[in-house]
Parts: C-alpha cells; structure tokens; sequence
C-alpha cells in the first residue's frame, strides 16, 4: 500500500512547457499498470502540447474544477469537458486538451496500460515544412526535449 498527498507530489513541466503544474502521482505511488497525473492548468495551458495519440494506452480526462475544451480526431472535433466531467479516449484515437476559459482548471489524467509511454507507441499531428501541411509524426525525446519526425517524408524536428 502507497499513499502521498497532493501538495507532496513534486511538479514536472512537459518539456513543451505548455503548462506550470503537472504532478505525476503514479510515480510517487510507484504504480507499473497504471498512469495518474495531475494538471493545474491557466487559461491558455494544455495537458499535452498538441494532437497526439497513444497506440498503447487508453486515456481517460476528469476535470475537478474550471473548463477544459478537448480536440477529438484529425477533424479536431471540439468536446467541452467541465467540472465534474470525464472524457476517455481509446489507444489510437488522436485528442489533445486545453484550458480555454478565463479561469484556472484542475483536472487528471488517467491511463492504462502502464505508467509510461511507450515513445515508439505515440504519434503528434504537427505541420511538416518540407510537406507544407500537418502530418503525423512519431514521437522521441531525447535530452528532454521532444523531437518529431514526419512519416511522410522523414523530416525531423526538435
């Protein structure tokens, strides 16, 4: 049994540095099979930076405070996730999630399998200059800082 507050869970900024407070509480647990992090987001902060999906790990969203607006697929549909309010989303499935209220939001994000990515497992939709328009792109991170790479035509970006 682990258990551990809040306020003791050290803050980890994406490296995108898209947000100022995300405490990934499942590594203070020590959780292997599943993922829990929780975001404090300020008007114009996301949860992930972009357009991605995870081909190994389901995500579920809960919004504890404020409003969050999520984009759903490559046709970014817009889904408005408020307090009291969760949104999951299935392995494969592209989503990003952003504050775009006036406010603070606090939220969580759950995921299963796993308490890590598999970066060989995710994928970030992003615009490609040697394409001229947005294309998937695989995902790596090295040094702390992500790096994408079209798999289009091979572009790398980082």
């Amino acid at each position: 049994m682990e258990k551990v507050a809040i306020e003791d869970v050290p803050v980890e900024r994406n490296p995108l540095q898209v947000h100022d407070v995300r405490k990934p509480v499942s590594r203070e647990l020590g959780t292997d099979h599943f993922a829990a992090n929780y975001f404090e987001l300020e008007p114009g902060d996301s949860f992930s930076g972009g357009l991605h999906r995870h081909h190994d790990q389901e995500e579920v969203f809960y919004v504890e405070r404020g409003e969050t607006t999520f984009e759903v697929g490559l046709d970014r549909e817009e889904v408005a996730v408020g307090a009291g309010e969760l949104i999951r989303f299935e392995p494969g499935e592209f989503q990003t999630g952003y504050n775009d209220g006036d406010g603070r939001a606090v939220g969580w994000a759950f995921g299963a399998p796993g308490a890590g990515h598999d970066w060989d497992a995710l994928e970030s939709r992003a615009y490609c200059p040697d394409c001229e328009t947005e294309r998937t792109h695989g995902v790596d991170i090295t040094d702390g800082r992500f790096e994408l790479t079209c798999t289009e035509c091979g572009n790398v970006q980082g």
